[in-house]
């Protein structure tokens, strides 16, 4: 039986996982204008699972970096239901020294399970790919913005949200794993997964109170699929504006400010 607070967070959970929850694309679409689709690693291939390219926000250029579920059961199986391979966190890295060559500012979305597990993504680099992003990411000479839509899963996730500032909507969720995964692995018992989401901490108010994020977007009551655009409209004049802000600042002060915001995470402070 769950209590109060364990039910309130799986229902979270149920809502970041939602069946018409909007997808990436469908927030490119509305922030991005002339969008153009850049595709492959120039190494291996071009992974469905993340999609990047240019356009505008407003009047600024921009890249954007974003991982894709799918909508109908056909394109989930072509885009490996979110979860990219390392040719697609390959592209991802392309795509962002690429945006440093034209200084131009990146948004990444996120959306995932997690990194695709599978023995060929292993033989072909995948615990690499991932940790050469977030080497990479650190050090990038523009402003980034990382925006948690709905499921944000373990490295898959990481190896792209390293930036300086990250966002998530009121009822995404992003956590070093899942909630089933959580409970195989600690209590051998997956049936346990309801409970064990409330212990990781994994809410969009759990993380912003542990500063691991900056900004919460709210949604509507019943979740996001059921009025996309009111808070799609948030995060686009809130990117206008911060975007402007970020691109103010000298590189160096840019590239202090996100260190000093990754060595603080997990600081304790001990309560006066």
């Amino acid at each position: 039986m769950l209590n109060q607070l364990e039910e309130q967070v799986w229902n979270r959970v149920l809502l970041a996982r939602h069946p018409k929850r909007p997808t990436t694309r469908a927030l490119i679409d509305f922030l991005i204008t002339d969008f153009i689709e850049l595709h492959g690693d120039r190494l291996f291939g071009d992974d469905k699972a993340i999609i990047g390219g240019i356009g505008y926000l407003g009047k600024t250029p921009v890249t954007v970096i974003a991982e894709e579920k799918g909508v109908t059961t056909e394109e989930k199986i072509k885009r490996n239901f979110g979860m990219p391979h390392p040719e697609g966190y390959r592209k991802a890295l392309r795509l962002m020294k690429q945006a440093e060559k034209f200084q131009r500012p990146i948004i990444f979305i996120i959306d995932t399970p997690g990194a695709y597990p599978g023995i060929g993504a292993e033989e072909r680099g995948q615990a690499e790919a991932i940790a050469r992003n977030l080497m990479e990411m650190i050090k990038l000479k523009v402003p980034l913005i990382s925006i948690v839509l709905s499921e944000g899963g373990s490295g898959g996730a990481l190896a792209i949200g390293v930036s300086d500032e990250i966002w998530m909507f009121e009822n995404a969720i992003y956590s070093i794993l899942s909630p089933e995964g959580f409970a195989t692995i600690l209590y051998k018992d997956v049936s346990l997964a309801k409970k064990c989401a409330s212990l990781m901490k994994l809410t969009s108010f759990d993380l912003y109170q542990y500063k691991i994020i900056d900004r919460i977007i709210p949604e509507v009551k019943n979740g996001l699929q059921d009025n996309a655009k009111y808070s799609f409209e948030v995060v686009k004049k809130q990117l206008i504006k911060t975007i402007k802000e970020l691109q103010k600042l000298p590189t160096e002060e840019l590239l202090a400010r996100r260190f000093k915001k990754y060595r603080n995470i997990g600081v304790y402070e001990e309560a006066n």
